[in-house]
């Protein structure tokens, strides 16, 4: 079972595997129809497509902010509609490093289904082996998903103030509210600190070892265990892939707060902070 990542080598070994579902996660905040066209136009044979607004995001109910959390209901039908049921290895991959896939990564393994895993490197490590592509739409059989949520892996708003550490996954520039894209206001929830999801890999986009990942987290978790700490981002998207990095570390699972920076500014008696 993969559990966290696995290599464009071995994914190439289970592309024709009836027991494996690969699902292609690309997509773009400035255009969010380019990913499904990039699917389109190749993918690695066999992969569905999940668009993140569509798939694995919804509209809110636990919160506000850019791309909330499905309800375990509907996280149960999509991925039942994407053919992930018992006993299906999940491989999931973006054009980002994961930045999105880990999103998906993230849900699953949320809902009690843990042989889920990111493909290292993503689309362009899949291109660079030269690894098949195919073109058009696939879809799966549907499937059974029968798994259930672990609510305690979540985190809401109201949550993050008290926790012993709040991490910030998102650029340092935006964290020190100097620049912000996408969001009403700069800044960053008081008392978080920062530790940019990019950091989990090489300049060649491929995660750095498990050891080197290790010793980069427990840095910044200090005495507060993994369980405590919770992760947030701008939308609650980012953030999933310092909770893949922990995971792959060996250091168990943290919390999300999936509304993110985008839900904790919907309200106006929150202050952010700047550094």
């Amino acid at each position: 079972m993969f559990t966290t990542l696995i290599d464009a080598s071995s994914l190439s070994r289970y592309v024709a595997d009836p027991d494996w579902v690969i699902v292609d996660c690309r997509f773009s905040l400035a255009d969010t129809e380019l990913g499904r066209r990039a699917y389109t136009a190749g993918h690695i044979p066999g992969a569905v497509y999940a668009h993140l607004d569509e798939v694995l995001s919804n509209p809110p109910t636990t919160d506000n902010g850019r791309h909330p959390l499905p309800p375990p209901e509907i996280l149960a039908e999509r991925f039942s509609r994407l053919g992930i049921g018992s006993g299906k290895q999940a491989a999931v991959y973006d054009d980002k490093n994961g930045m999105i896939a880990a999103r998906l990564w993230w849900l699953l393994r949320y809902m009690g289904h843990t042989a889920v895993a990111v493909l290292d490197g993503g689309w362009a490590a899949w291109q660079s082996a030269g690894f098949p592509e195919r073109a058009g739409t696939e879809q799966n059989e549907p499937a059974q998903f029968t798994g259930s949520p672990r609510r305690e892996w979540l985190a809401l708003a109201d949550e993050v103030v008290a926790a012993p550490l709040l991490i910030d996954s998102r650029a340092p520039e935006r964290y020190r509210g100097e620049v912000e894209p996408l969001d009403a206001a700069a800044g960053h929830i008081p008392g978080a600190v920062n530790y940019f999801y990019q950091q989990n890999w090489s300049e060649n986009g491929r995660y750095l070892s498990a050891d080197q990942i290790r010793q980069q987290l427990a840095a910044l978790l200090g005495d507060t265990p993994p369980s405590a700490a919770i992760f947030y981002c701008g939308s609650g998207v980012s953030a999933c892939v310092n909770l893949l990095a922990l995971a792959h570390a060996g250091l168990g699972s943290g919390r999300l707060y999936a509304g993110s920076w985008s839900d904790w500014i919907t309200d106006p008696a929150r202050r952010p902070a700047n550094q």
